[in-house]
C-alpha cells in the first residue's frame, strides 16, 4: 500500500534539505518517489506544519551486557519508584537510570529513535549481550566489542607481532562476537589495574607487558583502517575524570597521526587544573583541536543533574570514583584475561562545584565544536544521565535564553569558572537533525538510515513544532519504522523488533590455531564456545542480521 505524508516541513541533512515543505511517500518499508497522481496513495496523513526528520540514532548507550545487568540489580529502588511514575503495567518493565530491556526499547521509540548501539561488549560476554539486545524491542541495534586490555592482544604487541597478525585477531574477534565496531577503554589501564597500577598515562608502560596506551591505540586504529570498518576506533581514553586529563586527550588526538578515531564521552576527558579548586574546563582547547583534526569525531557524554548509575569497563577509574557512590554501594570486577568493570551509583548535584562545572563543560563542547557532522548527542547513558534527558539537552543547545537561565541556578563558583554564558550559538533544527540522525548513520555505515530520500528505509519522526523544544522532542506525534506506524502522540501503538548490525571482515584462518592453543591453556571456555553464531542472533525470529560489507587493505 502507498502511504502519503502530506505537507510536512522536511529536515534531511544527508540530502541538503533544510525545512522544505514537501510530501513523503512510503511503500513496502521504503521511501519512494512521488507518483504521477497523488491519488494513488490509499492512506493520507496530513502533517502540515509539522517538523519531519528521519528516525534518530544513538551512537553510544549502555543498554546490554554484564555491567548493565549489575546496575539493574544494584538499584531496586530505581525500578520501584519508576514503575509508579511511569504509570504502566509491570510487564512493560521499568527503571529510570538502569531501565529493563523492554523499557529501554519503548522509551527510545517514544522519543523518535529507531536505532541504538551498545558501545562496550566483551567478547566473552557477547552471547549474553546479544540476548539482551534481542529482548530490546522497537529499535535496530548493534555493539562494539572491547579490545585493548585483553591478554592476547597485549601479548601480541609485546612480542612485536606484525600488523597483519593483529588485524587477523581483530577481525576474528569481530566475527566471533557479532560486533559492528571496535571499542577501547582506558587502553592498557584496566589490565594495569590488575598489576596494582592506579593510573596509566598515554606513554606510561603497563607493568605486566611493557607497552604503552599509545601503542595500543595506534595498533587498533590501524587495524580498523585496514579492515575497512565504517566506524572509526571508538576510544574511551586514559585518565577519565582526572583533573589535568585535557593534556592526555590532546596528546591522544596528536598521537593518532591522522588515523581515524571517535573519542567518546569527551566531557569526562576535558578537565584542567586551574583555579582555587584545581579543577577547570579544557573544553575550548579540545574543541580547537577537534576543529583542526578532520580524522576525529566525538560524542560529549553530557551530564545532567540528578540520580543515575555509572557503568564502565574502566575498573581503574571506577575504583577511584567509588568513594563518591550515592548510595554507598558499588561493584568492581576482574573479568578473566579480557578486562574488568565497575558499577557505581551516583547523584550529580547542581550546587556541587565539580558537578556544576562538568555540566557546563559538556555544553561548552557542544557549542564550540564547529562541525555538527563530527559531534554526536549523548549522555553516555546512564553515566552522565539517562537517555530520557535528551529532549532537555536539545533545548539547552537550541535556546540560548533558557541555557543562561539554567546557568544562573548552578554553583556560583562554577558559573564564574565557565565561559558558557558568553557563548551565543544556538543549534538549528537542521543541525539537530545532523547530529542525531545523518551523522551517526554516516559514521556507522548504516545504509538507508539518516535519510528521507527515495530508496531510504522509511524511518520517520514527525514532531509538532513547539517553541519549547524540550516538549517538542520528548513526544513525537508520529514515529514510523520501516514504514509502519509504531508511535502516536508519544506512545507505542505497535511493537516491532529491530535488526542487529554486524561486520564479518576477512581474516587468515591460520590464527585460529594460535587461538586454540591460547584458549586451552589460559581460558575457562573453548574458543569455539565463545563464538556467537548467526542463528543465535536471529533466534526466535526477533529480528534480522544485517552484515555490513568491509574491504580489507594493507
Amino acid at each position: 500500500m502507498l502511504t502519503r505524508l502530506k505537507g510536512g516541513r522536511i529536515y534531511d541533512p544527508e540530502n541538503g534539505v533544510d525545512g522544505e515543505v514537501r510530501d513523503l511517500y512510503l511503500r513496502n518499508g521504503r521511501i519512494v518517489e512521488a507518483p504521477a497522481d497523488p491519488r494513488e496513495a490509499k492512506e493520507v496523513i496530513d502533517i502540515s506544519g509539522r517538523v519531519v526528520m528521519s528516525g534518530a540514532i544513538d551512537i553510544h548507550t549502555h543498554i546490554g551486557g554484564g555491567k548493565v545487568n549489575i546496575g539493574r540489580m544494584m538499584l531496586p529502588e530505581d525500578h520501584a519508584t519508576d514503575l509508579v511514575a511511569a504509570n504502566r503495567h509491570p510487564h512493560l518493565g521499568c527503571g529510570h537510570a538502569a531501565p529493563s530491556t523492554r523499557t529501554a526499547g519503548y522509551r527510545y521509540a517514544e522519543m523518535g529513535y529507531v536505532a541504538c548501539f551498545e558501545p562496550a561488549m566483551l567478547a566473552g560476554n557477547a552471547r549474553q549481550a546479544h540476548m539482551e539486545l534481542a529482548d530490546t524491542p522497537m529499535v535496530d541495534k548493534g555493539a562494539y566489542v572491547l579490545l585493548g586490555n585483553d591478554d592476547y592482544l597485549l601479548r601480541a604487541l609485546a612480542a612485536k607481532r606484525d600488523p597483519e597478525y593483529l588485524r587477523d585477531y581483530v577481525a576474528w574477534t569481530l566475527n566471533a562476537s557479532q560486533a559492528l565496531a571496535i571499542k577501547v577503554v582506558n587502553p592498557g589501564g584496566i589490565n594495569a589495574f590488575k598489576f596494582n597500577q592506579r593510573k596509566l598515562d598515554l606513554d606510561e608502560k603497563n607493568a605486566g607487558y611493557g607497552i604503552t596506551p599509545r601503542q595500543i591505540l595506534t595498533a587498533l586504529a590501524d587495524s580498523v583502517r585496514a579492515l575497512g570498518l565504517a566506524h572509526p576506533l571508538h576510544v574511551h581514553g586514559c585518565n577519565l575524570g582526572v583533573p589535568g586529563n585535557v593534556e592526555t586527550t590532546l596528546d591522544t588526538i596528536r598521537g593518532l597521526e591522522g588515523l581515524r578515531a571517535h573519542l567518546t564521552h569527551v566531557q569526562f576527558h576535558s578537565y584542567g587544573t586551574e583555579g582555587d579548586q584545581k579543577f577547570s574546563s579544557g573544553a575550548a582547547r579540545i574543541a580547537e583541536a577537534v576543529n583542526a583534526a578532520p580524522n576525529v569525531s566525538l560524542d560529549v557524554g553530557q551530564i545532567m543533574f540528578g540520580r543515575t548509575i555509572t557503568e564502565s569497563g574502566d575498573s581503574m577509574r571506577q575504583y577511584a570514583g567509588s568513594a563518591f557512590a550515592d548510595p554507598k554501594k558499588w561493584v568492581g570486577m576482574d573479568i578473566e584475561c579480557e578486562a574488568g568493570c565497575g558499577v557505581v551509583p551516583f547523584r550529580y548535584k547542581d550546587r556541587n562545584f565539580v558537578n556544576a562545572l562538568q555540566w557546563a563543560i559538556g555544553l561548552e563542547m557542544f557549542l564550540l565544536v564547529d562541525d555538527p557532522w563530527r559531534i554526536f548527542l549523548t549522555t553516555d547513558h546512564p553515566n552522565g544521565a539517562p537517555f530520557t534527558s535528551y529532549p532537555h539537552l536539545i533545548r539547552l543547545l537550541m535556546d540560548r535564553s533558557f541555557r543562561r537561565d539554567m546557568l544562573a541556578t548552578i554553583n556560583p563558583e562554577a558559573q564564574a569558572a565557565t565561559t558558557l554564558g558568553a557563548i551565543d550559538r544556538e543549534y538549528s533544527l537542521y543541525e539537530i537533525a545532523i547530529m542525531t540522525r545523518a551523522a551517526p548513520a554516516r559514521s556507522l555505515g548504516l545504509k538507508g538510515f539518516g535519510s528521507l530520500a527515495p530508496g531510504a528505509r522509511a524511518h520517520i519522526t514527525v514532531y509538532k513544532d513547539q517553541a519549547n523544544r524540550e516538549k517538542m522532542f520528548a513526544k513525537p506525534e508520529y514515529v514510523f519504522k520501516d514504514g509502519q506506524l509504531i508511535v502516536r502522540n508519544g506512545r507505542v501503538v505497535e511493537e516491532v523488533h529491530g535488526a542487529t548490525h554486524v561486520v564479518h571482515p576477512d581474516y587468515d584462518a591460520a590464527i585460529e590455531r594460535d587461538l586454540d592453543t591460547y584458549f586451552d591453556r589460559y581460558m575457562t571456555v573453548r574458543k569455539d564456545n565463545l563464538r556467537v553464531t548467526d542463528d543465535e542472533v536471529r533466534d526466535d525470529g526477533r529480528g534480522e542480521l544485517v552484515v555490513h560489507p568491509t574491504k580489507r587493505s594493507t
